[in-house]
């Protein structure tokens, strides 16, 4: 079995947005084994994370993402994550590709918020509001308008207001109706779609701020400490989430508000494969408001990797 390695332009090369968003609800649909991302502590700043997926089902599939966070690299002038994506043969365990796994993590988080806005955004939504300028947030500006051309304006905020500039310049060069919003309160209670990517720790999306028919897409936070909405928010929307397991074990807009009663846990009325598969409801009309809340999943980094090895032969 030949080896094959994929870099960042190889992959995100091979990951087109449509064909991206119906391997993941296929995948979803199917189902697989994913336990909880494994996090390794390395001495006092340094973490190792482990994320491993498989099915017994059909043809298999087997893969793991290694991820290393160290925040002294910054000094050293090299990147705090470093990802890789082993994808194996389930049949035999042998190895059959290495993936960039930034890439991967980049496209197929963005991707599956697109594929849940289909299920919970309102079909006349053309408005999107992106927080947050990271390396997450043009993918996700990206993905909620490739699988939603109609869109007529995109706006970015960040806390920097010439990082946004420079973003919505970005976007606009790649033929996005993009602009940056110099005040985030006014962009969000404009906004039909409100998709936050940042890393912080105190709620920036206040639900005051959310008109009926808003839907809510919060993807920066993947820990207990971290939170992007706050209470209002929380308290005013119907909940979905990528995967229960993962939500309810590492989400902070979540996790906090559910154990001081807040929200109760019938509040999130779906996980992702269950919006796929047509089990439970998305959005059933035209004021409630949405929020989608991922930290990822391993099922998402499995199905994202056969497609780049299915793309690339």
């Amino acid at each position: 079995m030949t080896l094959r390695f994929y870099s960042a332009e190889q992959v995100h090369a091979a990951l087109d947005w449509e064909r991206l968003a119906e391997a993941l609800a296929a995948a979803f649909a199917a189902g697989a084994q994913v336990p909880l991302r494994h996090a390794h502590r390395l001495g006092e700043t340094d973490t190792l994370l482990l994320m491993p997926a498989w099915r017994d089902a059909g043809d298999g599939g087997l893969g793991v993402k290694i991820v290393t966070v160290m925040p002294g690299n910054a000094a050293r002038g090299a990147a705090t994550v470093n990802a890789l994506y082993l994808l194996l043969d389930r049949a035999s365990g042998e190895l059959r590709a290495v993936v960039d796994g930034e890439a991967l993590t980049l496209r197929r988080t963005a991707a599956a918020s697109a594929l849940a806005a289909r299920h919970l955004a309102r079909a006349d939504s053309a408005n999107l509001l992106v927080i947050g300028t990271g390396k997450l947030a043009p993918f996700m500006a990206r993905a909620h308008y490739a699988l939603r051309p109609q869109l007529a304006r995109v706006r970015v905020w960040g806390r920097r207001a010439e990082a946004a500039q420079t973003l919505a310049q970005l976007l606009r060069d790649e033929g996005l109706p993009a602009e940056a919003a110099p005040d985030l309160e006014t962009a969000a209670r404009d906004a039909h779609i409100v998709s936050c990517a940042t890393t912080a720790t105190a709620p920036i999306v206040h639900g005051a701020w959310l008109a009926p028919g808003t839907h809510l897409d919060l993807v920066g936070s993947f820990t207990r400490a971290m939170r992007e909405a706050d209470d209002a928010a929380v308290a005013r929307a119907r909940i979905f989430v990528d995967t229960y397991a993962g939500a309810l074990a590492e989400a902070g807009d979540l996790v906090s508000p559910l154990a001081r009663g807040v929200i109760a846990r019938t509040q999130i009325e779906a996980e992702l494969a269950e919006l796929v598969r047509g089990e439970k409801p998305g959005r059933r009309g035209g004021d409630e408001i949405t929020l989608f809340k991922s930290v990822g999943t391993a099922l998402e980094d499995l199905a994202a990797a056969e497609l780049v090895v299915r793309a690339g032969g």
